[in-house]
């Protein structure tokens, strides 16, 4: 599900719906946290600050700002749902991996994905 990215974009944008996820996992901060961690090096991007927040009685929500932009996740674990936003102003390549690493870790068992090419007239 590649879209190829034009030179004239600044960043490249892909809005994440996973459905079907580990209920359990999707409020859980500590996992949460560190699967993003994860996912994030793996794809080759930097760290330079993490937030997140759970909220009662559940659901977390949490940025990661990353040397190339930033992912966001928001879950629902009653409805086995986390929407993702993973912004890259680098290679569309490391949103693309992060993307396919937060699928597996979140045990989906459906994805929706939007690619949007930001910064284009």
């Amino acid at each position: 599900m590649s879209e190829k990215l034009t030179s004239r974009a600044l960043g490249f944008q892909l809005l994440v719906e996973f459905f079907d996820c580990d209920r359990n996992l999707l409020n859980d901060v500590g996992r949460i946290e560190a699967i993003l961690h994860e996912v994030v090096a793996a794809a080759g991007a930097g760290v330079v600050k993490t937030v997140i927040h759970q909220f009662s009685p559940q659901g977390i929500s949490g940025v990661v700002l990353i040397s190339e932009s930033h992912v966001t996740i928001h879950t629902w674990p009653e409805n086995g749902y986390a929407a993702v936003d993973v912004f890259t102003c680098g290679d569309r390549q490391v949103a693309e991996k992060i993307r396919d690493l937060l699928e597996d870790r979140l045990v989906a068992g459906g994805v929706r994905v939007r690619a949007i090419e930001r910064g284009v007239r």
